[in-house]
Formats: C-alpha cells, structure tokens, sequence
C-alpha cells in the first residue's frame, strides 16, 4: 500500500474570512483533534481532546506547567513516537488526513507540520547551509541549481526579516548569530518545505524582551499563509501575540475561544483562576 502523502492546499483563506463562501478545503480547520487520549506507560497526560485550529491562525495554548500543552502540540508532528513508550487513541487530522493511521509516514507529515522549539538549534553549519538543509533532505535526488538555491535562501530569509542583516555573511557558521537571529533561522529552516503548519514550543523562552518582540512581529508577519500554534506560558504574550487562545488543565482543554474574549470574560472559573494568577 502506498503511503500516504500530505498535499498543501492552494491558497489558504485570509483570517476572518471563514464561513464567508469559501470552499470547504480552504474552511475547514487546520487540525482538528477529536477523541485523543495520550499515554507515556502507564501515566495518562491527554484526556479526550477535542479541538479544532483554525487556517491562518496564531492560536496560544496556555495553561500551568504540567497540565499536557507540550504533549498536545508533540502530537501534531508525531514528534513523541521517537520515545518508543507512548501510546495514543482518537485522532488528529491535519490537511484533513488522520496522522494518527499507522501507514502515515512521519517524515512526510513533518514536511507539513514544523516544529519550532523552547532554544534555537541551528545546525553546526553555515547561515545558507541551514536554511536548505529540510530543502535538500526532501527535494530527494532532484537536481537543483545554485542560482535556484540562492533564490530560495534569499526568499526564505526575506520572510523572516533576516535577509538585510545576514546577506553578507550567508556563507558564516550559523551558531555566531544571537538568539534572536538563531530562532529566526530556525523558522526560515522550515519554509523552503512549504509546511502548511508552524508548531512552536515555548520559542521565546530564551529571548530577552527585544528578541521577543522581534519573534513575535515575525509570527505576525507569517500568519495567513501559515497556521501558527504556540505553546506559552506568558499571560502578556499570549494576549499580544495569538488571535485564539486555548486553556488546559490536567490534561484538558477547558476553553478554547478569541483570545481578547477567554481573558476578559472567561467562561470558567478555573480559567478566571489562571489568567488572573491564582495558581501555576
């Protein structure tokens, strides 16, 4: 049986314009989880998830330490599979596709779903080395020009307000960037793989207050043609940096709604209780 393959959509509707006559493959969520229950052994940390992201959307998921967000968002790449003890029912569709299906190929979903993490990790290589090294895993044996490289680069950098300050210097080892500019590079790495999806895990947690300015302008700048799903426990980022804001608690999602509206007027008193700082 052939695997699986995850075609990203032409076109993905503008935010807000949901439900506004688009064609359902444009409407329809980006992922959307029903059922999902996760188990590392014995230990349950998902209790019958279900949640839907929408398409061009920053969406936050907040809640105290320990309570499954990382695990959730782990989930959507099937990053947590490579600890070999895990275990999960339900489902998670992404583009429409259960990745959960065992004949789902882990390495072509997370051409679609990229994972940006708590540190910058670029690889030991050059500025331009990193930026094409997801380009060159999956491009596979098709041959590809250096001016072809160039441009991909140079367009990768452009999207994330990078390219002005590391144009000269494309062919220096990547690790003498700051942190800013190291968790930049991070994000440009994923584009030339066209995902459809950005998963970032705590990506300012590093930074100090202009480094997360300047993150959170790029997330700004990429939502619309990517869906963005940040895990963070900054009450102030969340409000600033996300349109729909998701509550978890021991392992559920207690609410999930527009981001001004859950802080504001929140539905549930255990949501009330953490936004205002009662507890984790």
């Amino acid at each position: 049986m052939d695997k699986p393959t995850f075609e990203r959509s032409a076109g993905i509707s503008a935010p807000g314009t949901e439900g506004t006559g688009d064609p359902p493959a444009l409407s329809a969520p980006a992922v959307e989880i029903r059922q999902l229950n996760f188990w590392y052994g014995s230990f349950q940390a998902l209790f019958d998830i279900d949640l839907e992201i929408r398409r061009g959307r920053i969406t936050s998921l907040i809640g105290p330490s320990g309570c499954g967000k990382t695990t959730l968002l782990r989930s959507i790449n099937r990053i947590a599979d490579r600890l070999g003890y895990v275990r999960t029912t339900g489902s998670i569709r992404v583009l429409g596709q259960n990745i959960l299906d065992p004949s789902v190929e882990p390495v072509q979903l997370r051409k679609q779903v990229g994972m940006v993490f708590q540190r910058p990790n670029p690889l030991p290589l050059s500025i331009r080395d990193n930026v094409l090294f997801a380009h060159r895993i999956h491009r596979g044996k098709e041959a590809v020009g250096r001016s072809e490289e160039d441009a991909i680069v140079e367009a990768a950098l452009r999207k994330v307000l990078l390219w002005d300050s590391v144009k000269d210097r494309l062919h220096q080892k990547a690790l003498g960037l700051t942190l800013e500019e190291q968790q930049k590079l991070c994000i440009a790495r994923l584009l030339p793989v066209k995902p459809s999806v950005i998963l970032m895990d705590e990506p300012c947690s590093a930074l100090d207050p202009a480094g997360t300015e300047a993150v959170e302008e790029l997330m700004w700048e990429l939502r619309g043609e990517y869906t963005i799903l940040i895990v963070t426990h900054n009450m102030a980022q969340a409000r600033r940096a996300s349109e729909e804001t998701v509550f978890m608690l021991m392992g559920r999602v207690v609410e999930h709604g527009p981001t001004q509206e859950l802080f504001l007027t929140p539905r549930h008193r255990a949501t009330a209780d953490y936004i205002e700082g009662r507890y984790g």
